[in-house]
């Protein structure tokens, strides 16, 4: 049985049937329809460090259990994120580099000129924000008839909180969320994608954005992404590198708009799959606070990052040679059962809930996760301030990647 053929008519392979050296665990269909689940759980019994000598992407090493993703993913000096972070390699040619794909010394520079935007102190102005768009939007929401959270919500809120973060103008504020999507919707995360449309697209982006960057060059410095980095003597001749500014507003775009999208959509999600827990949040708004980390957990907004070998290394019981892809599945970690007690089930008081891996570890560790879970904490504030129940009415139709969990739709309705 071949673990990479595609879905036949009669339905999918079995996973605990087929042999474990065909098991190719980047399948983005095995992603949109939620199979990946089971095959993830026989890696970690049965394969932990799993060898895959073919697959679209080539051949990768897979790491699939909480600790050994922690250990990957805070040994740099092993394990390089230089230049690639996703399964697939860049193209040729089309590479644009940034911060989140280097090693220090360059690595550190570009994120800590970055980091004030979304730093702790910055919290208190932002909840303001947060809060009132969050109330404007939901009670803006339509009542007794069925429209896409997605759209109306999820995208929503992170477009205007990103628009926040890099000061951008508000009238074109929707650019940003369609540039986000350009940017993942390539063949290396599983989405056939026209690359000379994407290249043209975030062309246009780098344009618009070198406009906003010789304003902020000019101007005095601020508290947004573009400013920082405009002013920061480590960052800003980047201006004058069109690849690497691209780069990094790739990498920040991206991390600002799919992770929370994608946990405020899913979060509706795992609370209607799991009534007890929407009463038990309905019983207890404090619970709001463990529920969010826990959202974030369960949904896994990025379903892999990629490290790349420096030197040979026996890690696992596995011969790890140098040059190999080596691919942390975040997804797989955060439902690892020797680490997590009942890691499938939504449990909105679980112990220790930032207990998960969806924000990685070591030098590479995301940036903006307090903002992200400030976004959730508000939102589900919100919603229970003005809502009995919001229902899905349907089932959600998902993103094809093997790297963004996304959501396209998901159809609820608000009780009149």
């Amino acid at each position: 049985m071949d673990g990479n053929a595609p879905l036949a008519a009669s339905g999918p392979p079995d996973p605990w049937t087929v042999p474990l050296d065909r098991i190719d665990p980047s399948r983005a269909d095995r992603f949109q329809t939620g199979e990946h689940h089971e095959y993830f759980r026989r890696l970690r019994r049965e394969d932990p460090v799993h060898y895959c000598a073919e697959s679209p992407f080539g051949p990768y090493w897979s790491i699939t259990k909480f600790n050994d993703i922690v250990a990957v993913d805070s040994n740099h000096a092993v394990f390089s994120s230089n230049r690639d972070i996703v399964i697939g390699d860049q193209m040729a040619g089309f590479a644009p580099p940034m911060f989140i794909a280097m090693d220090p010394p360059r690595h550190d520079a570009q994120r800590k000129a970055a980091t004030p935007a979304v730093a702790p102190g910055r919290l208190a102005d932002l909840e303001a924000i947060i809060r009132e768009r969050a109330g404007l939007i939901l009670d803006s929401l339509p009542r007794g008839e069925t429209f896409n959270w997605v759209e109306l919500v999820s995208k929503e809120l992170t477009t205007q909180m990103l628009a926040t973060l890099f000061d951008f103008p508000w009238e074109d504020r929707h650019l940003l969320p369609y540039w986000s999507d350009i940017t993942t919707a390539t063949e290396t995360v599983g989405v056939a994608a026209d690359e000379a449309l994407r290249q043209r697209v975030l062309g246009e982006c780098l344009s618009y954005f070198s406009d906003l960057w010789r304003e902020r060059a000019a101007q005095p410095p601020r508290f947004d992404f573009i400013s920082l980095l405009a002013h920061n003597p480590e960052t800003r001749g980047m201006i004058d590198d069109p690849m690497e500014l691209m780069g990094n507003l790739m990498l920040l775009i991206v991390g600002g708009n799919d992770t929370t999208r994608n946990s405020i959509s899913g979060g509706l999600w795992a609370l209607n799959q799991f009534p007890g827990e929407y009463a038990k949040l309905k019983a207890d708004r404090s619970l709001i606070p463990t529920m969010v980390p826990e959202i974030i957990r369960w949904q896994t907004p990025l379903a892999h990052m990629r490290r790349n070998a420096l030197g040979d290394i026996e890690f696992g019981g596995k011969a790890i040679a140098k040059g190999d892809k080596v691919i942390m599945w975040y997804v797989s970690g955060n439902r690892d059962e020797t680490v997590i007690d009942d890691p499938d089930d939504f449990i909105i008081d679980r112990g220790r809930p930032r207990h998960h891996v969806s924000f990685g570890f070591g030098i590479h560790r995301c940036m903006g996760n307090r903002v992200a879970e400030l976004q959730l904490r508000i939102l589900w504030e919100e919603i229970l301030a003005r809502f009995d129940h919001v229902e899905v009415v349907g089932e959600p139709v998902r993103v094809m990647s093997n790297f963004v969990q996304g959501y396209e739709d998901l159809p609820v309705r608000i009780r009149a």
